[in-house]
């Protein structure tokens, strides 16, 4: 009895963490089986619905699912196979519904990421494995439904189905993975020959390289988008323009309501195909329809082998025309589009000529982004396209490699050059940062040798805070000569001297007043009477300014040269400029500056015995 209710020994550590890891594993792979099992119970759910509905079913039950297991696998790229045909020989179909292949990406993502979640009492799993778990767990259940279908009306080759039905689950599952780690930048492989990855490292993988691809990629997804847009777009118009074909071969199809949605559906899986075929059409390759035939904008070569079907019933038929001609406007809007993002990006508004990309750069920019969508374009293109039969049908739909080139030379071609015209545009009316720009002048003196070069742009109306201290920023130009400082003090001096009663001093405010006394406190002693003459004296070709770009002349100047006359009269008409005519109007000294007066005694003032003394 004591052994019975006595409590067990607590695991320890190292079992604990290989209990957990090994419930994180299978928590994984459950994960995956579920994601599949979700996929398959969506398509068996809509083909049962279907048998549901038709008043004359061709098989059972049995024969429903196993054509739901075949759709499932026709989604994911796995090339099914008609044993039952006409002529007696199996058919293969080839053209993936590129609507099907959303939904099992999708939940394989969604697995990935979701077995990364941190979860109490359990280990966190490593990127590589929650890919392999859960990959593991999706191709359980595909290799099932691969056995499972072979019985049926569509079947699927074991060995194809074994090379390409990983390709989709391991890629979806990885994007959810990468997503989870909030999308890491990858490290460059190993594997790699020591100079390419130097070369990598260098553009691409790079802080600028990076931003670089960034800009690419947008323009490229977005060049790519618009030309599968504006391919669905010339579709739409085809079917208007041949609606009575395309009703026809609808009303062929299927006798009562439930065929009809059947057919309905069918062909909404197959629109983004539509749409990969109107881009192609309007690049100008078209696609081929069979062996024998195929379709561009400049007419149909050969003679087409054409099943009944609504979306084929929108193929153009006879000559190119004008009209037919007019599709060429879509890749051009997809080169434009390359353009565009490039260069707003290359040269931003409200920014200096420094600040934008260089032409080069702005150049392989676009370049980059015309391949990124040449490389969508033909990836979605081989997906759109396959073979439909062993006859004329076995080749049907654009070929991706002629697709592919063209949209590179589309948005190569107009994307490069335009990006660099919308770059020049950008910057026409644009200064660099040490041209002053047109418009009120600055300040003089001090002022203008330090706050118009102390802004964070390099421009004085950008930081006016600057004003008060003269000082240099990081974006300063050269510093100011003596001789310069010496000539505004003495045109600053001269005007103080002259102002009188409350009147302006060269429409300068108290703070530029000061620069301006403290530049004349470093004229020298003569800045009195010769500031022009003893300041240039201190300046020439080997002055201090030529051998060191960053001399200061603040950092070497007498303190003694702030209590002289000029730059105490400075002051004076500075403080009382600012003061709005509150300080008292005292005449200027017009002999040597007396020292301190002593304090006053009982016989008077001392004014009075000493007669040189000036007493305000």
């Amino acid at each position: 009895m004591t052994q019975l209710t006595e409590h067990s020994a607590p695991l320890s550590s190292a079992a604990a963490l290989e209990r957990g890891r090994a419930a994180a594993l299978t928590a994984a792979v459950l994960r995956g089986a579920t994601a599949a099992g979700l996929g398959l119970g969506t398509m068996a759910v809509l083909v049962m619905a279907m048998w549901i509905t038709s008043p004359f079913p061709d098989s059972g039950a049995g024969g429903a699912l196993h054509i739901a297991a075949g759709l499932w696998l026709l989604g994911h790229g796995v090339e099914l196979v008609r044993p039952d045909t006409l002529s007696g020989t199996p058919a293969p179909i080839g053209v993936v519904p590129l609507l099907l292949m959303g939904l099992p990406a999708w939940l394989a993502y969604r697995a990935a990421r979701d077995a990364l979640e941190p979860d109490e009492g359990r280990p966190q799993l490593t990127g590589l494995g929650a890919v392999c778990t859960v990959s593991g767990g999706y191709l359980l259940v595909g290799g099932a439904a691969v056995l499972y279908a072979g019985g049926g009306a569509l079947t699927a080759h074991p060995l194809r189905a074994a090379l390409t039905l990983p390709v989709l689950t391991v890629l979806s599952a990885a994007a959810g993975a990468w997503t989870a780690y909030e999308c890491p930048r990858v490290p460059l492989p190993q594997w790699l020959p020591e100079v390419v990855r130097r070369l990598l490292a260098r553009t691409f993988w790079a802080p600028a390289g990076r931003r670089g691809v960034v800009v690419a990629g947008r323009s490229g997804a977005a060049a790519f988008l618009l030309l599968v847009g504006g391919g669905a777009l010339l579709v739409g118009a085809s079917l208007v323009w041949h609606g009575d074909p395309a009703h026809t071969s609808f009303v062929q199809l299927a006798g009562d309501w439930s065929g009809r949605v059947a057919v309905l559906l069918l062909g909404l899986a197959l629109v983004p195909n539509a749409a990969v075929w109107g881009a192609a059409y309007g690049l100008g390759p078209g696609f081929a329809l069979g062996t024998t035939a195929t379709a561009t904008p400049l007419g149909v070569a050969g003679t087409p082998a054409l099943p009944s079907f609504p979306l084929l019933a929108a193929v153009p038929d006879g000559p190119g025309t004008p009209l037919n001609w007019a599709v060429f406007g879509v890749p051009a809007v997809a080169g434009l589009a390359v353009a565009w993002f490039t260069a707003r990006v290359a040269a931003p508004p409200y920014s200096l000529r420094e600040e934008a990309w260089s032409a080069r750069g702005t150049a392989l920019t676009a370049a980059l982004g015309g391949v990124v969508c040449a490389g969508l374009t033909a990836v979605l293109a081989g997906l759109a396209g396959g073979p439909m039969g062993n006859g004329r049908l076995a080749a049907f739909g654009p070929v991706w490699w002629l697709t592919g080139a063209a949209a590179l030379a589309w948005t190569v071609a107009l994307g490069v050059p335009t990006a660099l015209l919308l770059r020049f545009w950008r910057l026409r009316g644009r200064r660099p940062k040490d041209v002053p720009a047109a418009g009120p002048p600055p300040p003089t003196g001090a002022a203008a040798g330090g706050a118009e070069s102390a802004g964070p742009e390099g421009a004085w109306w950008r930081a006016p805070w600057r004003r008060a201290t003269g000082r240099r920023g990081p974006a300063a130009a050269t510093p100011v000569p003596l001789a310069a400082t010496a000539t505004a003090t003495a045109t600053a001096t001269a005007t103080a001297t002259e102002t009188e009663g409350g009147e302006a001093i060269g429409g300068l405010d108290i703070l530029d007043a000061l620069d301006v006394a403290e530049a004349g406190a470093g004229a020298g002693p003569g800045a009195g009477g010769g500031a022009g003459a003893g300041g240039a004296g201190s300046t020439g070709a080997g002055g201090p300014e030529a051998l060191d770009p960053d001399f200061e002349p603040y950092d070497f100047l007498p303190a003694e040269a702030w209590h002289e006359r000029g730059a105490r009269e400075a002051r004076w008409a500075a403080f009382k400029e600012a003061s709005g005519g509150l300080m008292a109007d005292f005449p200027a000294t017009s002999g040597p500056l007396a020292p301190e007066p002593p304090s006053l005694g009982k016989g008077g003032s001392d004014a009075d015995k000493d007669p040189g003394v000036v007493t305000p």
